[in-house]
């Protein structure tokens, strides 16, 4: 973690917070130990007597002429193959490596998410890291005791941070460390693959805050996982063996970076692929018709819903006017589903108690996945025009019943939420984010977001000739 920025050259646009300028990283990589001794004496021995040196090692280039501008308000995601120089050139920008050639300028704070615990020391109390790494970041001591408390508060880890950060689990380090990140008012934020650990309802938190940082500040986002660099990222970057592929649009650049993959996957098992336009026909089928598949998606495509806790310390926001209290997600008997498959009829349930007499409620939910992204949702506003009302202490409850979408495998979860108004003109009582949780265990969906039930799959072939 390295919160001092290399000031921009003059004359350089004030909107760039990154600048990257024919970038190169060297590693000398030796057959034995004792090439490295060899290397140290016998070079020089060579120069005194005259004699042409010679080297003991192998060059291995892990950046080689990499530029790259980014300016204020970008998210840019970076994507490659293990090996490909991603976590490398981040690290440069960051300060904890420094190049064998080029430069790079950054302009304001930089913090950093990168490999699993970089920056704290093991044997420090997680409450020591925080001020190690707070002073880090710049942060004075006055500083450091007002913000520790939320620091603590983000990071969800309880008493643990009296303990030594060498006792936690990987996902608590990734809790503290992202939690200190999110408090030292960083101009520019780097994430290295650390959102790949840590459960479904701290990667929400995450996701929340990245997405509000995003209004302000500057993000590098380093993944493997290209759904999430299409989600969050504006720009991309394809690195390829050290040197920078292709740069533009996050969705070109993730769309000819999966093309190549396959292509190398393909080629590698000697196979070739072809593909038939011919079009297919379509035929209407009644909207109660069920999925052709639904035998098959019961066996391969299991849905698991966790129950809603309402001990549980779950972020939520509004006027106070109701709370909700309970959320189900109920099967076509109206029974708690515990485990779905994807395809079938579902309600969902939202009980709500009010705290004083309230006119004009409408309910709604959002499902979204590990991401943040909103799948699909609704409210009662439209559908219950005349105004729905009680008084305080009354328990309300909404239902809403639709087919339960193929999901790709991931972790899902529903906001809920209640207010009084309109659809464009409303106070909000209570926002509950992640209320229920539920997983897909497996799928038959392997691209996309969500899928939906097949009415009838037909594959029609035409003779030749005809």
């Amino acid at each position: 973690m390295i919160p001092k920025a290399t000031p921009p050259a003059d004359g350089v646009d004030s909107d760039v917070m990154v600048e990257v300028a024919q970038l190169g990283k060297r590693y000398e990589l030796y057959s034995a130990p004792a090439d490295r001794l060899k290397q140290m004496v016998l070079p020089r021995l060579s120069r005194a007597v005259g004699k042409p040196t010679r080297n003991y090692f192998r060059e291995f280039w892990a950046l080689n002429d990499v530029s790259l501008s980014v300016r204020r308000g970008d998210t840019v995601g970076i994507i490659g193959q293990n090996g490909s120089g991603k976590s490398t050139l981040l690290q440069i920008v960051c300060g904890t490596l420094f190049p064998t050639n080029g430069r790079v300028q950054t302009r304001g704070k930089v913090a950093a998410l990168l490999e699993l615990g970089a920056g704290f020391n093991p044997e420090f109390t997680g409450e020591e890291n925080v001020y190690l790494s707070g002073k880090l970041y710049g942060l004075s001591d006055r500083q450091l005791a007002e913000r520790f408390h939320a620091i603590v508060e983000f990071a969800e880890i309880g008493d643990f941070v009296h303990q030594p950060v060498k006792t936690y689990s990987s996902g608590m380090y990734v809790r503290l460390a992202f939690a200190i990140a999110a408090h030292v008012d960083a101009d520019i934020l780097v994430v290295d693959e650390a959102l790949s650990v840590g459960d479904a309802r701290f990667t929400q938190k995450c996701m929340r805050f990245l997405r509000q940082f995003q209004q302000n500040g500057t993000l590098l986002f380093v993944s493997h996982d290209v759904g999430a660099v299409v989600g969050l990222c504006t720009r991309a970057v394809w690195m390829h063996k050290g040197r920078m592929r292709m740069e533009g649009s996050a969705k070109q650049v993730v769309e000819a970076y999966l093309a190549e993959q396959h292509a190398e996957d393909r080629n590698a098992g000697g196979a070739v692929v072809k593909t038939n336009d011919r079009p297919v026909a379509l035929r209407a089928h009644p909207a109660a018709a069920t999925d052709v598949r639904q035998k098959s998606l019961e066996q391969r495509n299991p849905l698991e819903v966790f129950a809603f806790d309402p001990a549980a310390d779950t972020a939520g926001f509004g006027a106070g006017g109701a709370r909700i209290v309970d959320i189900r997600l109920l099967d076509d008997k109206g029974e708690t589903a515990v485990l779905l498959h994807g395809g079938e009829l579902v309600m969902l349930e939202i009980t709500v108690q009010l705290s004083t007499h309230l006119t004009g409620l409408i309910f709604g939910f959002y499902v979204k996945d590990r991401l943040g992204q909103r799948l699909f949702g609704d409210n009662t506003f439209i559908s219950h025009t005349d105004s729905v009302q009680g008084n305080s202490e009354d328990v309300v409850r909404a239902r809403f019943s639709f087919r339960m979408p193929i999901l790709p495998v991931g972790i899902y979860t529903v906001d809920a939420a209640v207010a009084t108004g309109t659809q464009t003109d409303h106070t909000q009582h209570h926002w509950l984010h992640d209320g229920l949780t539920f997983k897909a265990v497996d799928s038959t969906m392997k691209f996309g977001l969500v899928g939906i039930p097949m009415l009838t799959i037909d594959v029609l072939k035409e003779a030749a000739g005809t």
